[in-house]
């Protein structure tokens, strides 16, 4: 041990590679303890099943499981209750980190809405893209008196047309009145000009 001391003594180059490599070691290895430490490595918790709990009963389940709830989104559906979680992530059963979010989706207590756009002069076609892609699942088309077959005359809600900035629920049932067009074989041609 005394001669290693004094080869570093007289090598100062390699004696301070030497300090280098020990306190690299030192400090990786302390970084690799606190890591460990601060990212609760080995620590895990598996996520409960709060489908069908209020956002409250979820939070506190969550919380005593060591998880934070997140409200990250809501949907409207028939099928549960307002307000009720109705989908979360991670999923029930899931193993977890603690002090993770929970992400949950909640049933809206209003249904949802849309601000109607202009249907004026569309295509019967166009129309109901328009509103299938707005949410729309009862949409009725009816044929009225019009001189442009397929022209969206109105669309109604309630018996009422909706007009531009209207805001109607998705969960609505709209009517769509398009124009017959005239029957060209209906038309008869006079050839009778008054005598001339």
């Amino acid at each position: 041990m005394k001669k290693i001391f004094e080869f570093l003594k007289n090598h100062r180059i390699i004696a301070n590679l030497c300090y280098i490599i020990v306190a690299s070691m030192l400090i990786i290895w302390g970084a690799l303890i606190w890591l460990d430490f601060w990212t609760g490595h080995g620590e895990t918790c598996e996520v409960p099943d709060v489908k069908g709990m209020t956002f409250d009963q979820a939070r506190n389940t969550l919380a005593e499981a060591s998880l934070a709830a997140v409200l990250s989104d809501s949907i409207f559906t028939k099928e549960a209750k307002p307000g009720q979680v109705v989908d979360q992530v991670p999923h029930a059963g899931a193993t977890v980190k603690p002090d993770k979010a929970v992400y949950l989706t909640i049933n809206a207590f209003a249904r949802k809405a849309v601000t109607m756009p202009n249907f004026d002069g569309m295509h019967r076609r166009q129309v109901i893209s328009v509103l299938e892609s707005l949410g729309f699942t009862s949409i009725r088309v009816v044929e009225v008196e019009h001189e442009y077959k397929d022209e969206v005359v109105s669309v109604k809600y309630n018996g009422l047309p909706i007009s531009k900035g209207m805001r109607v629920p998705v969960s609505a049932s709209l009517t769509i009145e398009v124009g017959k067009g005239y029957d060209v074989d209906s038309l008869a041609v006079s050839d009778d000009f008054g005598g001339y």
